[in-house]
C-alpha cells in the first residue's frame, strides 16, 4: 500500500511542498529513504522506528516488510529532521496501522526516541506556504504553534488551523479524530503590548546635540549614518542608543522578521516572535560569509538579519577590506543575492547601517586637546580602508567632540527619547502613505524616480546645490541622497515641501568634519 503526506522544506527563506510518499509491502525486511536527503533524514528510521514502538504500534523493523520512503521532488536536496513526523504517519498508514484523510494537512516536526515531538526552524514560512497552497491544517510541534499562528493575523485571508502536538500519539489521535487539540490563536495586540527593552536610552546621552539630530533624521528616514571621533566620546553608545528611538514595527515588517530569525534558529522559546527592531553589532573580525550571508546550507548574514533595524559596525576601518566593498550593493539596493555553483537565494537586506570610527589611529586628529601622533603616511593608510564609493553611500557624515565635565554632569532628558521618537513615528506615517503605491517604507528606500516626483526644490536650493555638484563635493549619487535625507528633514517638521533650512541641513550632514 502506498500513502502520501504532504511536508515542505526550505529554501533560503521561502518554503517548498515536499510530498513524502511511503511504500509498504511484504517482503524482505528493510527501510529505505530516497529522495537526495542529507544525514540527519537517513538517520530517521531510527527514530521513526523508536518513536512507533513506544505507541505499541508495530515499527518498520519488527516483521517481514519492505519500506521504501520516497521525498518528491526527488532532485531537490532535503536537509534536516523535520521529516520525521510525516514518514511515521506515512508508514502508519501504509502499514494500515492507522486510517485518516491526509489530505489538506501539511504536517512536519521531529520525534525523540520517546515520540515526543521537537522544535524546528523555520515555522511561519511553513504556514505561509501552507496558507499560499491552500491547506486547511497545519500540524506542527507545540513549541511552534504560537509563531505560525502569526499567519491568521494578514488581513482578508483565509484562516489556516494550526494544530500544536507535543507526541506522535497525540498526533494520531487527533487525526483519527479520537482526540481534540485546542487550536492556537494569538492577538494582534499580544504583538503591540510586548515589552521594548532597550540597553541605551537615547535621554541618557550627554551632549552632542548635532550627532544626536542626525540620529534622529537618520531613525526617520532610515539613512546610514557613519560617526567620527576620538576615543571615548561616545560613538557606541550613540548607536545603542538610536535604535531605542526607532518607531515600532507594524505587523508586515514583524511578519518579515520573524520569518528570517525563525529560519536562522534564532527565536527563543518564550518569544515566538519578533516585535523589537533588531540591533546587531558583529565583530570586525567577523568573516565575509557571517556578514553577507551564505555557506552550506546557505544562512542569513548579518545584514538580513538586521533587516528592518540597524547595523551597528564598530571600528569600521578594522573590518577587512573586501567584507566592507561587498556592502556596497545591499546598502544601494536593499537585498543581497547570493550565487553558488548549487544555488542561487535573494535574503532582504533593508537595513540602516551605522557605522563607527576614529579620525585616524591614535584616534586624536583634529582633536583641539589632544595632538595626533599619526604620521601622514599612517592617516592615509588607515583612511584607505574606508573606499570612495563605500562612504558615496553614506546618508549622514556626524563628528562627534569630547565631551567636557559639565555636559558630563547633565542631568538625564527623560523624555527626550519619547518626544522623538514620537516625531519619528509621525514622519514614517507621512512616508508610508507617500510612497504606499511605490512599494517602499521609508524615504531612503526611494528610486531616481521617486525622488524626482517627491523630492522637488526651489531655485534657491537648487543653486546651493549646483555649488556643491559642481565644485565636485558632490557626486550624483551624493546629490540624490541629499535630496531624500532633505525630504526626511522636511516630514520631521511636517512640511509637505523641502525648503531652503532642509537642503542646507542635509548638506551639513554631508561632508566629512576630516576631510
Amino acid at each position: 500500500m502506498v500513502s502520501k503526506i504532504f511536508s515542505a522544506a526550505l529554501k533560503g527563506l521561502t518554503a517548498q511542498l515536499i510530498e513524502v510518499e511511503v511504500a509498504c509491502s511484504r517482503g524482505l525486511r528493510s527501510f529505505n529513504i530516497v529522495g537526495l536527503g542529507d544525514k540527519a533524514i537517513g538517520e530517521s528510521k531510527e527514530r521513526v522506528g523508536a518513536a512507533v514502538k513506544t505507541i505499541n504500534l508495530s515499527p518498520p523493523h519488527h516483521e517481514a516488510r519492505k519500506v521504501l520512503v520516497n521525498l518528491a521532488p526527488a532532485d531537490l536536496k532535503k536537509e534536516g529532521s523535520l521529516y520525521d513526523l510525516p514518514i511515521a504517519l506515512g508508514f502508519l498508514l501504509a502499514s494500515g496501522q492507522t486510517k485518516f484523510n491526509p489530505g489538506q494537512k501539511l504536517i512536519l516536526g521531529e520525534l525523540a526516541l520517546d515520540g515526543t515531538l521537537k522544535p524546528i526552524r523555520g515555522a511561519l514560512s511553513f504556514a505561509l506556504l501552507a496558507r499560499a497552497q491552500g491547506f486547511e491544517e497545519f500540524i506542527l510541534p507545540k513549541e511552534n504553534a504560537k509563531e505560525a499562528a502569526l499567519v491568521n493575523l494578514s488581513r482578508n485571508r483565509k484562516g489556516l488551523s494550526i494544530v500544536g502536538a507535543e507526541n506522535l500519539k497525540e498526533v494520531l489521535l487527533w487525526l483519527e479524530k479520537r482526540k481534540e487539540i485546542p487550536k492556537v490563536e494569538i492577538n494582534f495586540a499580544d504583538l503591540r503590548t510586548s515589552n521594548q527593552i532597550f540597553e541605551i536610552e537615547f535621554g541618557w546621552i550627554k551632549g552632542q546635540e548635532h550627532s544626536k539630530r542626525g540620529m534622529e533624521i537618520a531613525a526617520a528616514g532610515a539613512h546610514h549614518v557613519l560617526l567620527e571621533g576620538p576615543p571615548g566620546a561616545g560613538k557606541t553608545l550613540l548607536a545603542k542608543a538610536a535604535i531605542s528611538i526607532f518607531p515600532k514595527l507594524d505587523f508586515e515588517e514583524i511578519l518579515e522578521l520573524t520569518k528570517i530569525y525563525s529560519t536562522s534558529g534564532f527565536l527563543s522559546k518564550n518569544k515566538p516572535f519578533l516585535t523589537q527592531r533588531p540591533f546587531r553589532s558583529p565583530h570586525h573580525t567577523s568573516s565575509e560569509v557571517a556578514l553577507i550571508g551564505g555557506g552550506s546550507p546557505p544562512r542569513p548574514g548579518e545584514i538580513t538579519l538586521s533587516h528592518r533595524g540597524v547595523l551597528f559596525l564598530d571600528e569600521f576601518p578594522e573590518f577587512h577590506r573586501d567584507i566592507l566593498e561587498s556592502l556596497r550593493q545591499p546598502i544601494e539596493e536593499g537585498k543581497i543575492t547570493i550565487q553558488r555553483a548549487k544555488y542561487l537565494l535573494t535574503f532582504p537586506a533593508n537595513f540602516t547601517l551605522i557605522a563607527a570610527a576614529n579620525p585616524c589611529p591614535c584616534g586624536y586628529r583634529n582633536d583641539p586637546e589632544k595632538e595626533c601622533t599619526c604620521t601622514s603616511s599612517q592617516i592615509a593608510s588607515y583612511r584607505r580602508k574606508l573606499s570612495g564609493p563605500l562612504m558615496d553611500r553614506i546618508d549622514i557624515f556626524s563628528w562627534v567632540p569630547s565631551l567636557k565635565y559639565e555636559e558630563l554632569i547633565s542631568p538625564d532628558k527623560e523624555n527626550l527619547r519619547s518626544e522623538i521618537k514620537t516625531k519619528i513615528e509621525r514622519a514614517r506615517e507621512i512616508q508610508k502613505e507617500r510612497l504606499k503605491n511605490e512599494g517602499n517604507l521609508t524615504n531612503s528606500e526611494m528610486t531616481i524616480p521617486q525622488i524626482k516626483k517627491y523630492c522637488e526644490v526651489r531655485s534657491i536650493s537648487q543653486n546651493i546645490l549646483r555649488k556643491y555638484v559642481d565644485s565636485g563635493k558632490l557626486s550624483a549619487r551624493g546629490f540624490h541622497r541629499v535630496l531624500k535625507v532633505a525630504r526626511t528633514i522636511a516630514d520631521l517638521e511636517g512640511r509637505d515641501n523641502i525648503s531652503f533650512q532642509d537642503v542646507n541641513e542635509s548638506l551639513s550632514y554631508r561632508l566629512r568634519e576630516s576631510d
